[in-house]
This record gives C-alpha cells, structure tokens and sequence, in this order.
C-alpha cells in the first residue's frame, strides 16, 4: 500500500518559517513526481511546488516563489518545503503527493496533478 505522511504542520506568526515534511512508504520514491499542494477555507486546491525524480528541477507557485524551497532525499524517501518569511494568506492545509516520472512532468503536475497519491494533509496556521 502506498501512503504518504505529511508532518511539521503548526501555528506560527507571519515572517516566520517552518518546514514540512512527508515521508513515502510502498512505492518506490525515485519514481515519482512529487508536490506540494495546498488548499484553505473555500478556495480551490493549488500546486505550490513540484520537483522531478532526481531534485535536479523544481517548479513554484507565484505566490510562494523566493520564499518557499523544495527538495527531496530519495534515500530517506522524504519530501521537503522549507517555508520562509510565511503570510495570513499561506494558511491552508497542505498536501504531499506523488505521481510517476512516466506519466507527468514536474511542471505539469503542479498544474494538474490528476491521479496520484496523496497524503492526508497538514495543517499550516498563519497568524498576525
């Protein structure tokens, strides 16, 4: 069965920083596309950041473009965003997910993740 675990979710004060993680069983990691994903009260979810099999190419979200990092350790099977100088407006439940290398390009599948697997979710609360 494959499951991703999401981790690191908390409530912080806007400028500060946290980092998520999420961490992959029952697939084999470096197959796979991964992102991040996020989604708050009555908006649509949105692909923040995506990163291809091997870490070499990410992609970012406007909204979270100089301030949020990606990265992935495929030995320890874990998928990383660092998030920097956090706003009100990046309270959201954030998502890992994963899709493989052979049917989605890292770019693509921030756009339109599709299928896939995803994680449960992790709650990040911005506050003032």
């Amino acid at each position: 069965t494959q499951v991703l675990v999401e981790s690191g979710g908390a409530l912080v004060q806007a400028g500060e920083s946290l980092s998520l993680s999420c961490t992959a069983s029952g697939l084999s990691f470096d197959d796979y596309v991964m992102g991040w994903f996020r989604q708050a009260p009555g908006k649509e979810r949105e692909g923040i950041s995506c990163i291809n099999w091997s870490g070499t190419h990410t992609v970012y979200a406007d909204s979270v473009k100089g301030r949020f990092t990606i990265s992935r350790d495929n030995a320890k099977n874990t998928l990383y965003l660092q998030m920097n100088s956090l706003k009100l407006e990046d309270t959201a439940v954030y998502y890992c997910a994963a899709r493989h290398t052979a049917v989605v390009t890292s770019d693509d599948f921030c756009k339109a993740p599709g299928g896939g697997y995803w994680g449960q979710g992790t709650q990040v609360t911005v506050s003032s």
